[in-house]
């Protein structure tokens, strides 16, 4: 097909509480959405980049930069342009994998509703729901955690993700575990705060029956990770040095990681998280899908690539509520832990226009 052009939407939304991690506090998401229009209609991607390179080294601006400059005109002089082109078409610019990921998302959104095919029926979904879990961040005191904690159990969430980082790791989780017993899955996310030396510390976790602990050090650090595995129990899984199905084969063969999340925006779109999966699938290696404060958009992807065989651990595929009081599109609502996989064409969600516009701080135009 031929893209008659982009559209660049800043969007900024208000959470629904603070959301405190290692590196740093989100009070709002500010987002940058891509929707690409074809003679056959339009399709919704969504970049998963922050307002600030803390994360990662993508941020909303640099991604809006490298879209209006580089990404959109090399597929905007394409003759023909379809989802599984676009990274090769795009391969020459180095780097920018969120930017690249919102641009083949909103492609194969397109194309996939023209062809009347769902997301999930295209990436080889297993299943019509997801078990879903949520990421709690760092709190100002351990009652807070707990009863923070214990309201998402109460509304059915089946693992529970606690965000730590130095001076907030052991105690925090002994208390959750003690609070809420053995029986609870849980699991415990980095975002690189630790290093090698802080080994001791890591395996005082190891009592307490963890699922995993995420991303431990530095992005990296892949020897440091294989390194770390070998001095603690609790199962490693590496979130931010995953930036590809390359990447993912290295680290596993290093034995780096047990189990992988896989997030479609940090390895450049969902055709490459897929392949992450097949990777990590032929090697025996558990999978789940990550979050990024997602809108209904991208929630809707992300619970479409949570239905595949290898996703065989809840993610954090929460339901919208957990971060928005009002999304752009129809809300996710949890139902008996789990959310269903959209089966209406490409993403078979839509922005709402009122709730869009509400919310929309800025708007680009890239024609052909």
């Amino acid at each position: 097909m031929k893209l008659s052009g982009v559209e660049l939407r800043r969007v900024r939304m208000p959470l629904v509480a603070p959301f405190r991690t290692s590196f740093g506090t989100q009070s709002e998401r500010e987002l940058l959405l891509v929707r690409a229009v074809t003679p056959a209609g339009e399709g919704w991607g969504e970049c998963v980049a922050m307002e600030a390179p803390l994360y990662s080294s993508e941020y909303n601006d640099a991604a809006e930069h490298v879209l209006r400059t580089h990404l959109i005109p090399a597929l905007l002089a394409a003759e023909d342009v379809t989802a599984y082109k676009v990274t090769p078409l795009l391969a020459k610019f180095k780097g920018h994998r969120m930017a690249k990921g919102a641009l083949e998302m909103a492609v194969l959104d397109a194309e996939l509703r023209a062809h009347e095919r769902s997301f999930a029926a295209e990436l080889g979904s297993t299943r019509d729901s997801v078990a879903c879990g949520v990421s709690v961040g760092i709190m100002d005191s351990i009652p807070q955690l707990l009863d923070v904690v214990g309201g998402y159990l109460d509304e059915g969430y089946v693992r529970i993700k606690l965000k730590i980082e130095p001076g907030w790791d052991v105690e925090p989780v002994r208390q959750v575990r003690e609070r809420f017993g053995d029986d609870v899955l849980l699991q415990v996310d980095a975002n690189t705060a630790y290093t090698l030396g802080d080994a001791p510390l890591l395996s005082r976790l190891d009592p307490f029956g963890l699922l995993l602990i995420e991303q431990p050090l530095e992005e990296e650090d892949v020897l440091g990770h294989a390194e770390l595995a070998k001095r603690i129990r609790t199962p490693i899984c590496l979130d931010e040095s995953i930036v590809s199905a390359k990447a993912a084969a290295d680290a596993i063969k290093l034995g780096a990681c047990q189990i992988v999340n896989i997030k479609p925006g940090r390895v450049g779109g969902y055709l490459e998280a897929r392949r992450v999966h097949d990777v990590c699938a032929a090697h025996g290696v558990a999978v789940w899908c990550g979050g990024m404060i997602e809108t209904g958009l991208g929630r809707a992807a992300n619970v479409a690539l949570a239905s595949l065989p290898g996703f065989t651990l809840p993610g954090d595929t929460s339901a919208s509520g957990r971060f928005y009081r009002t999304d752009i599109t129809e809300p996710f609502v949890l139902d008996a832990g789990h959310l269903p996989v959209p089966t209406g064409p490409g993403l078979g969600v839509t922005p709402i226009p009122g709730l869009l516009d509400e919310v929309t701080t800025e708007k680009t135009w890239i024609g052909s």
